[in-house]
C-alpha cells in the first residue's frame, strides 16, 4: 500500500525538515500531504515553503488534537524526544506519547508507523533518555500496529547541535575541558536517516523490523571534537577530565541552563557505545550506503558563512543523486 496522506511528528526539529523535504521530493512535489504539526510556528520557517507540507498548530500531548491529526493521514513517522529532563519529562515523551499515538493510530484505523528511537536503548540501560527510549518501543510494540522502529546514533548535518556546537566552543575557549572523551560513536549523516525513514514508509517487509542506523566509522567523542575544531579553523587542545570532574562538570552546566550542551544524563547515556550491534539490521539492508562525516561535516564546518555551508551541501545532494 502506498501512504501518501504522512504526518510527521517532530517534523519541525533536526531531522524532521531533513525528513520533511525527502518526502516532497519523492512525491515530486504534487499528490498526498505531509502533516507537521508544532506547538509554535516561528520553528517551522523552512518547512512552511514546501510543497504537499502543511504546518498545523496543535499541541501533540492532547490526546483529542492529536486523534485529529491522525485521523488526516495514512501514516505516522514519530520523531518527538528530548534530551534533558527529568524522570518524569523522560516518561512524558518518551514513553506516555507514543502510547498515546498507538492509540490514536488504532481509534483512526492507521497502522502504519515508523518511530525513531535510540542505539543502547534498553530497559536496564544506565540513563534516563536510553530506559525511557526502551519504555517507548515496548509501548509501541504492544499495540500491534505495522511498525518499524530506527535507532540511529549521533546524526550530523549543516545545522546539527553537535559538531556545530563542539566547533562554535573552540572559537572561544583556549583550551577544550571534556567529559566522557572517551565515549564512542558511529555518527550518521541527517540525510541517510532520513532516506531510511521514506524506505520504511514505502516498503512493507520493514515492518516488524528495528535497523540501526550509523555511519561507516567509530569515532570517541574526543576525536569528533577535534575533528569538529580543526574543520572550523579553530582546533583547541582537549583536556579529558575524570568521571567525577565530568559530572561535576555537567551538574554545573544544568544549574545555569535547561537546556545545557551536556548533562548528567547524557553522561550516563555514554557509558553505552552508541554504535552498531551488528545484531540487527542496518542502512545496507534498506539499500543505503552511509555517508561517512568526513564527506560531509568539513563542507558546513569550515564554510566562511552558514549559506556558504549550506550550499556545498547541496551540491553533495546534487552528485549523490
Amino acid at each position: 500500500m502506498k501512504h501518501d496522506n504522512i504526518l510527521i511528528l517532530g517534523g519541525s526539529g533536526f531531522l524532521g525538515r531533513a525528513l520533511a523535504a525527502k518526502l516532497v521530493e519523492r512525491s515530486g512535489g504534487a499528490g498526498g500531504r505531509v502533516i507537521v504539526p508544532t506547538h509554535r510556528q516561528r520553528f517551522g520557517r523552512f518547512i512552511q515553503s514546501l510543497p504537499t507540507v502543511e504546518m498545523v498548530q496543535a499541541d501533540v500531548h492532547d490526546e483529542r488534537q492529536l486523534a485529529q491529526l491522525v485521523s488526516r493521514c495514512d501514516a505516522v513517522v514519530n520523531l518527538i524526544a528530548i534530551l534533558h529532563g527529568d524522570e518524569a519529562a523522560f516518561r512524558q515523551v518518551h514513553v506516555e506519547l507514543p502510547a498515546k499515538i498507538a492509540a490514536a493510530c488504532t481509534s483512526a484505523g492507521v497502522r502504519r508507523l515508523v518511530h525513531i528511537s535510540a542505539i543502547g536503548a534498553a530497559a536496564n540501560a544506565p540513563s534516563m533518555y536510553l530506559r525511557s527510549k526502551a519504555g517507548g518501543e515496548a509501548a509501541l510494540q504492544s499495540a500491534g500496529l505495522d511498525l518499524t522502529v530506527l535507532r540511529p546514533s549521533v546524526m550530523f548535518g549543516n545545522e546539527d547541535r553537535f559538531m556545530n556546537q563542539f566547533a562554535k566552543l573552540q572559537r572561544f575557549l583556549p583550551v577544550m575541558p571534556l567529559a566522557g572523551a572517551f565515549a564512542r560513536f558511529q555518527p550518521v549523516w541527517v540525510d541517510d536517516v532520513a532516506t531510511a525513514i521514506v524506505h520504511c514508509i514505502d516498503r512493507s517487509d520493514t515492518i516488524g523490523q528495528t535497523f540501526e542506523c550509523t555511519g561507516p566509522e567509530v569515532y570517541t567523542l574526543a576525536e569528533m571534537v577535534k575533528l569538529a575544531g580543526r574543520w572550523s579553523g579553530n582546533e583547541r587542545p582537549i583536556l579529558p577530565l575524570t568521571d567525577g570532574f565530568g559530572h561535576l562538570q555537567a551538574a554545573t552546566l544544568e544549574l545555569f541552563s535547561s537546556n545545557p550542551p551536556l548533562s548528567r544524563d547524557n553522561l550516563d547515556s555514554m557509558r553505552v557505545a552508541s554504535v552498531a550491534s551488528n545484531t540487527l539490521p542496518n542502512l545496507n539492508a534498506l539499500g543505503i550506503t552511509s555517508t561517512a562525516l568526513d564527506a560531509v561535516a568539513p563542507l558546513y564546518l569550515g564554510a566562511a558563512t552558514a549559506g556558504r555551508g549550506k550550499l556545498n551541501v547541496l551540491r553533495t545532494l546534487a552528485r549523490r543523486n
